[in-house]
C-alpha cells in the first residue's frame, strides 16, 4: 500500500512539473532548458507542487482505503484545483517572489487538473487490473480468522484472500468453500499451490497443532509468516486487544521515543501553542463574547480529567452546555444531538473552537498537541476494571488530538472506549514525528469538514 500511495503521490509531483512547463510552452511558443527553466523558475513549480499536493490531501485523492469511482476522481480534483487557486492566491500576495504570473496560473491549473484526473484513474483501473495485492493465507478456520479475512476482503487492493488453512481442533467459522488446505497436504504446500505470499497465523488454540516446521520452510522459502495482531495492526492501524498478551506487548517493536523524538515533540508543542494563541487572539474575543451573551454562567468551562500516569489536571474548554447541565445526572458522556448543548455550543463543538482555550493546558505542560483524549477520571475508574490495558494510554501526555481522534467519532459508551483504544494503543506503539504530522494535517483535515463532533 506505502509503495501505491508512494507511486501516485510521485504523478502527481510529475503531472505539477508537466502543467507548468506545458503552461509556458503555450504562452511563450518556446521553452528553455530543463537547467535554465528550474534554475528561474523552481522556487514557483515548488510551490504551486506542494499546494497541489497538500489540497490532494484534504480532497482524500491519496487515501487508498477509498474506493474512488471515476467521476468521484474528477469532482475531487476540481475541488482540489479551486482549492490550489484561492491559496496560491493568497501566497502570492504574502510572498510575490514566487507568483509566475495570473494567466499562467489559470493555464497550469487547468492543465494539471486534467493530467491529475488522468493519472488518477489510470492508477486506480492498473490496480484492479493487475490484482495489485498480496495473496494472504489465513491458518485458522475459527472465529480470529474469519476476523482476519473480514479484513482483508475489505481493504482495497493492499491484500488478497487466498484462503483459509484448516487445523484439527479448531471450530468453523468461515465459509467450507474457502478452505484451500488442511494438514494432511501441509502448509508449505497449501501455500505454493495458492500462490501466497503472505502467511497469518490466526489460530484460537496452538497447542498441539501449530505447524512449526512448516512455516519455517515457508519463511526460509521467502513467504511472509506473521500473527493476526501484527498483521491487524499493518492493515487498520489499530491493535487487536482481545487477542494480544502481556507477552505480545513486551516482545513487539515499538513502544520507544528516542530522546530526538522527545525534543521536537515538546518544541511542537510549545510553538503551536503560542502560534494558536497568537492567532487565534481576535476569535478568542468574539467566542467569549458570544458564549456570554447566549447563555447564563462563565465563559470558560473547567474540568477535573486525567493525565499523564494517572495525575489528574484541570482541562479549560469555551462552555459549550448549559450551566447546570450535569446537576441532575452527575458525570455522563455527551451524546449526539445533546439536548444540553447551547445553540452558540453546536456550532463551537463541530468548528472545534471551543477546544482553543487548550492552547493554555499545552503551554501548562499538563497536555500535548497530539497524544490520547484526556478523559474523566470518573469514566477512568469505571473504564478500567472493564477494559484490559486501558491505563497504558495513560504513559504519553493526553493531547488536543490525536490517531484515535482522527479515526473514530467521539465516543460515548464502553464499546467506543474500546475501539477508541485500539488506536490509542497503536499511537503509542508507533509513536514518532513522522505520524505527529501526520495527525496535525489530518486533524485540519477534520476541522475542515467538520467530522465527529458531538
Amino acid at each position: 500500500m506505502l509503495f501505491q500511495l508512494i507511486t501516485l503521490i510521485v504523478g502527481d509531483v510529475v503531472c505539477a512539473t508537466l502543467a507548468i512547463s506545458s503552461s509556458f510552452l503555450l504562452r511563450f511558443d518556446e521553452l528553455p532548458t530543463a537547467l535554465e527553466f528550474f534554475a528561474s523558475y523552481g522556487l514557483q513549480v515548488a510551490f504551486f507542487t506542494l499546494v497541489a499536493l497538500f489540497t490532494s490531501y484534504l480532497m482524500e485523492l491519496y487515501d487508498i482505503q477509498k474506493k474512488l469511482k471515476k467521476r468521484e476522481i474528477v469532482a475531487r480534483s476540481i475541488v482540489s484545483s479551486l482549492a490550489m487557486f484561492f491559496l496560491l492566491s493568497a501566497l502570492y500576495y504574502l510572498l510575490p517572489v514566487i507568483m509566475f504570473g495570473r494567466g499562467l496560473l489559470l493555464l497550469s491549473l487547468s492543465i494539471f487538473t486534467v493530467l491529475q484526473v488522468f493519472w488518477h484513474v489510470i492508477h486506480k483501473y492498473g490496480l484492479e487490473f493487475s490484482g495489485g495485492g498480496r495473496r494472504v493465507l489465513v491458518l485458522g478456520t475459527g472465529h480470529l480468522a474469519n476476523l482476519i479475512g473480514g479484513v482483508i476482503t475489505s481493504t482495497n487492493h493492499s491484500h488478497i484472500l487466498a484462503g483459509y488453512f484448516g487445523c484439527s481442533r479448531e471450530m468453523v467459522s468461515v465459509p467450507d468453500s474457502c478452505i484451500v488446505g488442511s494438514e494432511e497436504e501441509g502448509v508449505a504446500n497449501a501455500a505454493r499451490r495458492q500462490n501466497a505470499q503472505k502467511i497469518v497465523i490466526s489460530l484460537t488454540e496452538r497447542r498441539g497443532v501449530f505447524p512449526l516446521t512448516d512455516l519455517m520452510d515457508c519463511k526460509f522459502s521467502g513467504i511472509e509468516v506473521i500473527d493476526a495482531p501484527s498483521f491487524y495492526e499493518q492493515v487498520t492501524g489499530k491493535l487487536l486487544l482481545e487477542n494480544i498478551t502481556p507477552g505480545w506487548f513486551i516482545f513487539s517493536n515499538g513502544f520507544k521515543v528516542t530522546p530526538l523524538s522527545r525534543i521536537f515533540k515538546k518544541m511542537f508543542d510549545k510553538v503551536l501553542a503560542v502560534l494558536g494563541l497568537v492567532v487565534s487572539s481576535p476569535l478568542l474575543i468574539i467566542v467569549a463574547a458570544a458564549v456570554k451573551l447566549t447563555s447564563p454562567g462563565p465563559v470558560l468551562f473547567r474540568q477535573i480529567r486525567t493525565g499523564m500516569h494517572e495525575k489528574e489536571f484541570v482541562l479549560y474548554k469555551f462552555r459549550t452546555m448549559r450551566n447546570d447541565a450535569e446537576s441532575g445526572t452527575g458525570a455522563v458522556w455527551a451524546q449526539k444531538n445533546d439536548p444540553r448543548v447551547t445553540a452558540i455550543g453546536g456550532f463551537l463543538r463541530k468548528t472545534r473552537l471551543d477546544e482553543i482555550p487548550q492552547l493554555f493546558n499545552v503551554l501548562k505542560g499538563d497536555m500535548s498537541f497530539i497524544g490520547p483524549r484526556p478523559e474523566r477520571p470518573e469514566f477512568v475508574e469505571m473504564l478500567k476494571k472493564e477494559i484490559p490495558y486501558y491505563s497504558q494510554r495513560h504513559f504519553v501526555k493526553p493531547g488536543i488530538t490525536g490517531w484515535a481522534q482522527i479515526k473514530y467519532p467521539y465516543g460515548a459508551s464502553v464499546a467506543d472506549a474500546i475501539e477508541k483504544l485500539r488506536y490509542d494503543l497503536y499511537y503509542l506503539k508507533n509513536i514518532s514525528c513522522t505520524l505527529d504530522l501526520l495527525i496535525f494535517f489530518e486533524t485540519m483535515k477534520v476541522i475542515i469538514f467538520g467530522k465527529g463532533a458531538r
